[in-house]
């Protein structure tokens, strides 16, 4: 093995080596965080539970007060069980007014808690999605797990990923599903609502989420771009039947999907374009060598 030919298979040995190496310390800082939501719920629960067991203690008292008095009792006594009896209705109208408002915190906590779960499951979702992303190089693998998590998180059933021809300054359609790529119309920068998007690097979203059928009129457009360099284009034509509508979270996603994608799709071109170089390279070497 020549010394181009050692070069190369170095080169390779250390982006596996780099990619394996990715750290984990954000997967368990989000699994941490799911997990003290949970404690904090438990918590919560049990604090609601002993004001139930301390009012129904209350409610226990009264009821033995109020059968004392009726039995008949001293003038002495009765005014004393009256006394008592005022005092614990007072205290259980406080614990009764204090049982609704923790009654109505525990509520509120509990369904901020489930609006929590559900983003830090998206957000463990989309980091181990990332993962994968950045875990090769090759074009094809990578445009292949775009679109699992466009399905899987998005909940798309009709869309396709564009890419620029920096040349012709024209997007492509390089993969689709739910439609046939070929029927998918290449699309000028600047021109109509897509190259529009790709012009201006700015996201559209349709406010009726109902296909419509027109490729050039889709439900969603989001620019796959480096800072301010754009390199595509996800185009979203339909969602899946149970999706009605983008939730904040969603729109999120995207924006974060976006940069994740492009970041991906520009290495693997780079990679693509410099092993081909070095191929081209090394036959020269080969050659002359040969000569």
């Amino acid at each position: 093995m020549n010394n181009a030919s050692k070069k190369q298979v170095a080169a390779k040995h250390q982006a596996t080596e780099a990619r394996s190496s990715l750290p984990h310390k954000q997967g368990e800082e989000i699994i941490n965080i799911m997990r003290k939501g949970t404690e904090f719920a438990h918590q919560l629960l049990k604090e609601n539970e002993k004001m139930r067991y301390q009012l129904a203690q209350m409610k226990e008292q009264v009821e033995s007060l109020k059968k004392t008095s009726a039995k008949g009792a001293g003038g002495f006594e009765m005014e004393k069980l009256k006394a008592s009896l005022k005092s614990l209705e007072e205290e259980k109208a406080k614990l009764v007014e204090r049982f609704r408002t923790v009654e109505k915190e525990n509520q509120d906590f509990a369904n901020k808690y489930v609006e929590i779960e559900h983003e830090n499951n998206m957000l463990a979702n989309l980091y181990i999605a990332s993962y994968q992303l950045h875990s090769t190089l090759d074009l094809g693998e990578v445009l292949t797990i775009i679109m699992e998590i466009i399905i899987n998180l998005i909940g798309a059933e009709e869309f396709s990923l564009c890419l620029l021809d920096e040349k012709t300054h024209v997007l492509r359609a390089v993969a689709s599903e739910g439609v046939e790529k070929e029927k998918i119309p290449d699309v000028k920068v600047g021109e109509g609502l897509i190259g529009g998007v790709a012009k201006s690097c700015k996201e559209y979203f349709r406010e009726d989420v109902s296909a419509s059928g027109d490729m050039l009129d889709p439900l969603v457009c989001i620019p796959m771009k480096i800072k301010e360099r754009v390199i595509g284009t996800i185009i979203i034509y339909r969602l899946l039947q149970q999706k009605d509508s983008f939730s904040d979270l969603d729109y999120e996603m995207f924006s974060m999907l976006a940069g994740h994608t492009a970041t991906a799709i520009f290495s693997s071109k780079l990679y693509t374009e410099s092993e081909r170089k070095l191929s081209t390279i090394q036959g020269f070497i080969d050659l002359l060598t040969m000569k």
